[in-house]
């Protein structure tokens, strides 16, 4: 029998003078890095709002503010990692454009992140990057009336 497995998450989607303020995820084993949202799991009974702010400030050193909601993510994919013939993971990631109100840029000590920096937008396409940066960068730009956009496929550059 597969396991199904659900994951909720909360991104912040900060831009400023042409800029993406990103974080690099660092696999448990340390043996991947790429280039992911400040953001992450929803604790049990904490509101995504909530997780949002206390995500950011983790991984950046950034106490930010919530502008908007931009709109919700949802997607499953098998992975190896969940028992012994795997498992679906059912991600939802609830993306919110948030502004700085506080703190100073820092990387995150002992957590899923190593590294905080702002990224030219124009140089983002060509990082190794999560597929959930290409997904909210879509919501920022297009800001979709139903939050919503089309699926984005993982490959190349893109990872989940």
């Amino acid at each position: 029998m597969t396991s199904q497995l659900l994951r909720l998450a909360a991104y912040g989607v900060c831009v400023s003078d042409g800029r993406m303020l990103l974080a690099r995820y660092v696999s448990p084993d340390a043996t991947q890095r790429h280039w992911t949202l400040p953001g992450g799991k929803v604790e049990h009974a904490e509101d995504p709002y909530d997780a949002v702010v206390r995500e950011v400030c983790e991984e950046t050193g950034y106490v930010v503010e919530v502008e908007r909601l931009l709109g919700v993510d949802s997607r499953t994919w098998h992975v190896a990692w969940a028992g012994p013939s795997g498992g679906e993971l059912h991600s939802v990631g609830v993306f919110y454009g948030v502004g700085i109100k506080g703190g100073e840029l820092r990387s995150e000590v002992s957590g899923s992140t190593d590294l905080a920096a702002w990224i030219p937008v124009s140089e983002v396409g060509q990082l190794e990057r999560a597929v959930i940066i290409d997904i909210a960068w879509e919501m920022y730009r297009t800001r979709p009336a139903s939050g919503h956009v089309d699926p984005v496929a993982v490959g190349g550059l893109l990872r989940y």
